[in-house]
């Protein structure tokens, strides 16, 4: 339908509605806000609104933001585009009518205050369809366990920037999986690789947002 293709668009591009100047070549046009309120009206069902629309941009984004052709400041305004557009969903959430796809619980590991990581990780992965429980910054054990025990089944991710909280990970997956020796568990942040995520027994660990929503989506066909 074209009203989806106007919203991924939207998303895509970083439309949030008519007032916003942003982008400059579509000064003026409605943005993901109007068309997914337009959409809804007419009659066409939530979850299409999500899956054919705002999902569709958000990977998108996604993808260019892992092959560097777009940079920070373009996904937060995709971000923002999705978020306005989710506002007008969140009440289909509540009443059943939308499916979230499963539970992503993210956290940047104590002692470390950054969060634009996390933020970025956090609004894709509810851009693409996820419930994401934000814990925040400076988040230890006793917050992961929580939240592990009050979502259970639920994916966890945490992120750090410093390598002197990055060691705080370790921990963490141990208790967790103390708990759930099924848990996953998403590492990354910048001062990460690969070989830190396999000395701490953490399950995936993705240098990009993108990574993050494949692997999850991966773990959820397994499921099926």
């Amino acid at each position: 339908m074209e009203i989806l293709e106007k919203i991924a668009h939207c998303v895509e591009f970083g439309k949030i509605n008519k007032k916003s100047p942003y982008p400059p070549n579509m000064r003026n046009e409605d943005g993901a806000d109007e068309y997914v309120k337009e959409a809804l009206d007419s009659g066409i069902e939530p979850n299409d609104v999500l899956k054919e629309g705002l999902m569709i941009g958000m990977n998108k984004i996604g993808v260019k933001f892992r092959a560097n052709t777009v940079f920070v400041p373009q996904v937060l305004m995709s971000a923002k585009s999705m978020s306005v557009g989710m506002a007008h969903l969140r009440p289909h959430f509540i009443s059943g009518a939308v499916q979230r796809k499963g539970k992503f619980i993210i956290g940047t590991i104590k002692g470390d205050l950054h969060d634009i990581g996390k933020n970025l990780v956090a609004m894709m992965l509810e851009g693409n369809g996820y419930e994401v429980i934000d814990l925040g910054v400076d988040v230890g054990a006793d917050k992961f366990l929580e939240a592990q025990k009050q979502h259970p089944g639920s994916l966890i991710g945490m992120s750090a920037l410093l390598t002197t909280t990055m060691t705080n990970m370790a921990e963490v997956i141990v208790e967790l999986k103390k708990v759930d020796p099924t848990q996953k568990v998403f590492v990354g942040g910048a001062p990460l690789s690969q070989e830190f995520c396999d000395k701490i027994n953490a399950d995936y660990y993705a240098p990009d947002p993108q990574g993050v929503i494949e692997y999850a989506n991966s773990l959820l066909q397994l499921a099926s």
